[in-house]
């Protein structure tokens, strides 16, 4: 699931300037959408990239192929100043209800936007879901349970988004009943809540990994070979790096160059990953091989512990080096497994180990280093189920 976050904007904060404040934040933290009134929306554009979805203030119409793209929202959100809200009252029979026709209507309105008072108001936005894309739901004096209400009655019906104003309370609606809100509507004014709930959904989307060991059995010295470093537009840990290796079911954790050396010095930036032929693994859980890599690529950086995020290649420098090859035997549930890859002779090169950081240069038989290892082959870095022979 994709989490995204939605920032609040419309009128209830405060005028212009600071609405204009609020929606710069939430655009130099990386949120999804924000969410405006119709009047708005050409200049949300205006401050730069973003999706924009508009309350229409009980005045929805169809869009105008001819009106100004600026000025069209990507979703119109019907139910402020209407029964969503609570200004109008919710009809005994819904199916006379105003907000849930509009939402009916093609071209009207794609959102609808539901503040949760009561029992009834959550049944109302049960009724919302079915109709719109995206339902907004705000609590009020409750609020885990009509989500947790919400999120097991609505299924994948529509794309829930939960009212917070916290990064604590992102968190939760991320998390409620284990499956969690897709998106969350932030309402605040506090710079700092808007970026951690940035990182929030950034960590609730990353991928964790099992990472395993593997035992050295052979180093061998080869001769030069085109060797490929990553450096990307993201500064690393001291317990990160990559996963890369010359076999798709077996990646060797090779850490960044974060260390410093008597005569290098560090490049936080940079992982020195292998020769053009090996793999390196990607976000979206897929491999790329090493000379396919280009500047603005996304790669994953995970560390030690298997957490993951993401990182954009910035440059990539081939240059021919020395190699060692390096062999590696895991243990399976059939049996034991060999892996291998190439790397840099060279000390900055340093893999993960049971006793923590070494160098290539320094590995010896019976090693144990971290690993990633996965049983299915790969087809252009997708796993399939195919009987692949890699050695």
């Amino acid at each position: 699931m994709t989490r995204q976050v939605w920032l609040k904007a419309d009128d209830e904060v405060g005028d212009w300037e600071a609405r204009k404040r609020r929606i710069t934040a939430g655009l130099e933290a990386g949120v999804d959408w924000v969410v405006v009134d119709e009047s708005d929306v050409a200049r949300v554009r205006d401050l730069g990239a973003v999706n924009v979805a508009a309350f229409t203030n009980g005045d929805v119409h169809v869009m105008d192929a001819e009106a100004d793209e600026a000025e069209e929202p990507d979703a119109a959100v019907v139910g402020k100043d209407g029964e969503g809200d609570g200004s109008m009252d919710i009809p005994g029979d819904l199916s006379g209800s105003a907000d849930l026709s509009v939402l009916r209507q093609d071209g009207k309105a794609s959102a609808g936007y539901v503040r949760i008072f009561d029992q009834r108001y959550e049944e109302f936005a049960e009724a919302v879901a079915t109709a719109a894309d995206y339902t907004i739901v705000v609590g009020e004096d409750w609020q885990i349970i009509p989500l947790e209400n919400l999120i097991a009655r609505i299924g994948d019906e529509t794309n829930l988004v939960a009212g917070v104003t916290t990064a604590e309370e992102a968190r939760t609606a991320y998390e409620t009943l284990e499956i969690g809100a897709d998106s969350v509507l932030l309402d605040t004014d506090d710079v700092d809540e808007i970026r951690e709930t940035v990182e929030v959904r950034d960590e609730m989307s990353r991928e964790q990994l099992e990472l395993t060991t593997a035992e050295i059995t052979e180093i061998e010295q080869t001769g030069s070979a085109d060797r490929v470093c990553i450096d990307t537009g993201n500064l690393m840990e001291h317990d990160e790096g990559m996963l890369v290796g010359s076999m798709s079911r077996g990646l060797f954790f090779v850490h960044a160059e974060t260390a410093e050396s008597p005569y290098v010095a560090s490049r936080p930036f940079r992982v020195n990953a292998g020769a053009v032929h090996a793999y390196v693994r990607t976000p979206d859980g897929g491999t790329k091989y090493l000379s396919e890599l280009r500047s603005g690529d996304e790669v994953q950086v995970v560390d030690t512990e298997g957490r993951t995020r993401e990182a954009i290649v910035g440059r990539v420098k081939i240059e021919k080096r020395p190699m060692f090859r390096i062999s590696a035997k895991v243990e399976t549930d059939d049996g034991v497994d060999r892996i291998e890859t190439l790397l840099q002779n060279a000390e900055t090169i340093k893999v993960a180990t049971a006793d923590g950081r070494k160098a290539v240069t320094d590995l010896e038989e019976g090693d144990e280093v971290r690993v990633f290892y996965g049983d299915k082959a790969r087809h252009f870095g997708e796993a399939i189920e195919e009987s692949i022979i890699e050695k």
